[in-house]
């Protein structure tokens, strides 16, 4: 049963094409191919996805994602061929594909907490293999891509929420109350734009981020920009770039929960030195944690820092997946930093230029991981300047514009 109404759920897929038409640096033509991946329980707004993308006189490709029992049996109960086995003739399919909408609806968030992390990794590295071509041709501008949720029991039970409420919160955050969720999302795109060309042209060299329990320090880098509304995820309330990884230094907090593979984190607490995470602490989930930021030589490393306005923000409280709460709103905003790849939208110049070699030359961080902590204290962030002079330039969960 559909816990969004139906005027709801054909507003959401009209946002949701949007936010792919948006993503993509050229415009789509007619009769070009769309990828529509979604979980069972999200079987409504796929439903009507599809029929706004066949309006849109694109051809939809619908694929069921796993459910959680079938996510278990093929990380749990398999051989190392089945685990790493390649589907045949994904890489087509990829190269063909113009769009692709993900819609997730977990129907358990701790189904996967028995099994080995390394195991997960293993088979999610075969999954990336393929990917890469999506990503390829996202980075030279084919590629449109969005993904959101829809609301199920696992994740309003996981936030503490009935699950009417639950709707109810995610409806609001990706706008669906407005008159024109749409026209809605265009003028939260522009009103980011804006606070993003002011941040860059403050020529900012360092940023400070301090609040109760954090004390840090991060530089943007060379050829970098703050970037809001892509259209890669709906809702899509924060201001992030990719700083430069080698400059992070001090006390990172993350004070929100942070759901990942089954486990649930909580009060992560990480100390960088020369951008390298050297110690690390958890509340709850510290040993899975450790095994993380061990998966590759990236994972130890900040490939994102992010600032939400409270203002913008329709996201008021935790909501048990990262897609909103990486977005919260609340009380005081919040920041986040990523764990693993850097973003290629916080770069200034052309796509194409961005190799590996000017990656690592630059200090975007790679990393098969990219893992946001959401830190919601009072905080405040102050910019250090050229010639040394500082501004704040964001507190008490508003930027200071």
């Amino acid at each position: 049963m559909p816990h969004l109404t139906p005027d709801q759920l054909a507003s959401y897929a009209e946002v949701l094409v949007w936010a792919m038409r948006t993503s993509r640096a050229v415009p789509f033509k007619n009769g070009e191919l769309v990828l529509l991946r979604y979980d069972h329980d999200a079987l409504p707004l796929a439903e009507a996805v599809y029929a706004t993308l066949l309006d849109a006189h694109l051809h939809p490709l619908p694929c069921a994602l796993l459910t959680a029992f079938m996510q278990s049996e093929h990380f749990g109960n398999t051989s190392f061929g089945q685990l790493t086995f390649a589907q045949p003739g994904l890489d087509e399919l990829y190269k063909a594909t113009a769009g692709v909408i993900t819609i997730l609806a977990p129907d358990d968030l701790t189904h996967l907490s028995r099994i080995d992390p390394r195991t997960i990794a293993a088979g999610e590295k075969t999954e990336m293999q393929a990917a890469g071509v999506l990503d390829r041709r996202r980075r030279a501008g084919l590629l449109g891509s969005t993904v959101c949720l829809h609301p199920t029991e696992a994740l309003a039970e996981a936030s503490g929420m009935a699950l009417p409420e639950y709707a109810e919160r995610l409806a609001r955050a990706c706008l669906l109350f407005t008159p024109d969720p749409v026209a809605e999302w265009k003028r939260t795109k522009t009103e980011l734009a804006s606070i993003g060309k002011w941040l860059d042209g403050l020529n900012i060299s360092c940023l400070h981020i301090e609040s109760e329990r954090m004390d840090l320090t991060l530089s943007p880098g060379e050829k970098r920009k703050f970037v809001g509304v892509t259209g890669r995820n709906i809702p899509g309330f924060e201001l992030y770039l990719a700083p430069d990884w080698r400059t992070v230094q001090g006390v990172y907090f993350a004070d929100q929960p942070s759901l990942r593979w089954g486990r649930v984190l909580s009060d992560v607490r990480l100390e960088f030195h020369n951008g390298v995470a050297v110690n690390s602490e958890a509340g709850r989930g510290g040993q899975f944690l450790a095994g993380r930021l061990a998966s590759d030589g990236g994972a130890r490393r900040v490939g994102e820092f992010s600032l939400t306005d409270k203002r913008i923000s329709k996201v008021e409280r935790f909501m048990a997946h990262t897609l909103l709460d990486e977005n919260c709103g609340g009380e005081t905003g919040n920041c986040h930093i990523a764990l693993g790849g850097a973003s290629a939208a916080s770069f200034t110049g052309p796509a194409g230029e961005l190799s590996p070699e000017r990656e690592a030359e630059l200090g975007f961080n790679a990393s098969s991981m990219h893992w946001d902590l959401v830190n919601t204290e009072a905080k405040r962030v102050t910019a250090v300047l050229p010639g040394g002079g500082r501004r704040a330039i964001y507190e008490n969960g508003q930027f200071l514009v």
